[in-house]
């Protein structure tokens, strides 16, 4: 059964008003209130910031994760890497690509300890791939990678700025069932991707969702108001068969109001996912 969620540290107030970061001192309130929220999982966030007291660090941390995703029955299934929007995979030195790599390994090691299922890599913004140099090279790292991703069972997810068929082309050079497409509406909508194109160029290689709705060349807004065509993103979902997550990564809504603001970002999905037979939500 279809399961919602949402990206961590946005059930908690922002820090420095920033939209993405590892909440330092309060990860663990996150299970409490994601329960209240009704929501089933959260994905869960590496990235520079937090690093020194990510509870992914230690074996004491993840087994505390364990306890507290069992206790509040909320799953963590997922990982996103921020930390490779702050040391991408590209358009780096050979000795820093090594170190990068080796952060992954290690990454992909921790994830399998937690029971962590895929880690979602981006390569948009400063990790985003422009030349056919850097296509070129992402897909040799991509290859290494994947080696990984074999080893420790954890699959990875791209999300990515490419176009379409360029996206497409990338995804046939790495055919791996471990290589999937996280696809990202409201990041779709800003860089004003026909959906259509989307799916038809690598629908069947899309394993998960990231729900966010933006106006095309600006910001994150409230879902529904912006430029994302939600209900064909999922009528297409159903013609896929997609039995993924969905996880929330919406605008934030007022400061100190964010478990109300989730039950209503998941009540969205809700309304969607009712108006397609073929996705079920487990309730």
């Amino acid at each position: 059964m279809t399961l919602i969620g949402i990206m961590q540290g946005r059930l908690v107030p922002p820090i420095d008003n920033t939209i993405y970061h590892f909440p330092r001192d309060i990860w663990a309130e996150e299970f409490v209130l994601a329960a209240r929220a009704n929501l089933d999982c959260m994905e869960w966030i590496y990235d520079l910031f937090g690093a020194d007291v990510n509870p992914l660090s230690t074996d004491y941390g993840i087994k505390k994760i364990r306890i507290l995703s069992k206790q509040h029955n909320v799953k963590i299934l997922s990982l996103c890497a921020n930390c490779f929007m702050e040391k991408p995979l590209v358009r780096a030195s050979t000795s820093e690509l090594e170190e990068r790599l080796e952060m992954m390994s290690w990454l992909l090691h921790r994830c399998q300890k937690v029971g962590i299922n895929r880690v979602v890599l981006p390569f948009l913004d400063a990790s985003r791939i422009d030349t056919d140099a850097e296509f070129g090279s992402v897909i040799n790292v991509l290859k290494h990678v994947l080696r990984m991703a074999e080893k420790t069972g954890v699959a990875i997810h791209l999300e990515s700025s490419l176009l379409p068929s360029r996206f497409a082309e990338l995804l046939a050079k790495l055919p791996s069932p471990m290589l999937k497409v996280n696809y990202d509406s409201g990041n779709s909508a800003s860089l004003g991707f026909d959906l259509r194109d989307e799916f038809a160029a690598y629908g069947t290689r899309i394993g998960s969702v990231h729900v966010k709705d933006r106006i095309q060349g600006g910001g994150t807004v409230p879902p529904g108001t912006g430029d994302a065509n939600f209900a064909l993103l999922f009528e297409r979902l159903k013609d896929i068969d997609y039995k993924g997550d969905f996880i929330l990564e919406a605008a934030r809504g007022t400061s100190g109001d964010e478990v109300a603001w989730a039950k209503r970002n998941r009540e969205f999905i809700l309304t969607h996912l009712c108006g397609q037979s073929g996705l079920a939500y487990k309730d």
